[in-house]
């Protein structure tokens, strides 16, 4: 007999509590760790691609840096 002190956690309704928190726990890690290392290579890695030697030229055309001959003598060079 149980004396009186019943099932408790382990039979009763709440019984499946146990296991669920821990499917639920399992995944929150697991979540966390994918998170965590996109994050990290994230970092690791340049955020925008590198610039072309052509939009680089363009940038230093348009802000005045080079000439227009200059601009077209590079920009034949690059082709």
């Amino acid at each position: 007999m149980m004396h009186g002190w019943g099932y408790g956690f382990s039979g009763g309704w709440l019984g499946w509590l146990g296991p669920v928190l821990m499917v639920v726990f399992g995944a929150a890690v697991i979540v966390g760790i994918v998170f965590l290392i996109r994050w990290l290579i994230s970092r690791s890695s340049p955020a925008e691609k590198e610039d072309s030697a052509l939009d680089i030229l363009k940038r230093r055309y348009a802000r005045g840096e080079i000439s227009g001959e200059e601009y077209q003598m590079m920009k034949e060079d690059l082709r």
